[in-house]
């Protein structure tokens, strides 16, 4: 089938704070993801880089999900970068709650 090329009617386009944003969630949740994977292999001896990582994570978390909250508030803009990089952000945050949470309790 072939593809239709037409007009769009609209002058929307995507922000660069919300690109941004995901970017951002992206590379908190590999750089957890990784600290997390290496800490596994470890057995639990790890060195205190991670916990920079881990510190670090969470300040990129916390300027992405500000970058996608100011992103999202913007008519102009589509929708599904703000809504991507809030979502993977606040994955991120959970996500080194969560380790905080079970190292504190251990």
């Amino acid at each position: 089938m072939k593809k239709r090329k037409g007009i769009i009617f609209t002058d929307k386009k995507h922000s660069n704070r919300a690109i941004m944003a995901t970017i951002l969630g992206i590379i908190s949740l590999a750089s957890l993801g990784t600290m997390v994977f290496l800490s596994y292999r470890q057995e639990g001896n790890v060195r205190s880089g991670y916990g920079a990582a881990a510190l670090l994570a969470a300040l990129y978390s916390t300027v992405g999900l500000v970058l996608g909250l100011a992103a999202i508030q913007r008519k102009e803009y589509y929708r599904v970068f703000p809504v991507l990089g809030i979502l993977l952000n606040l994955a991120a945050l959970v996500g080194i709650g969560l380790i905080l949470y079970l190292g504190s309790s251990l």
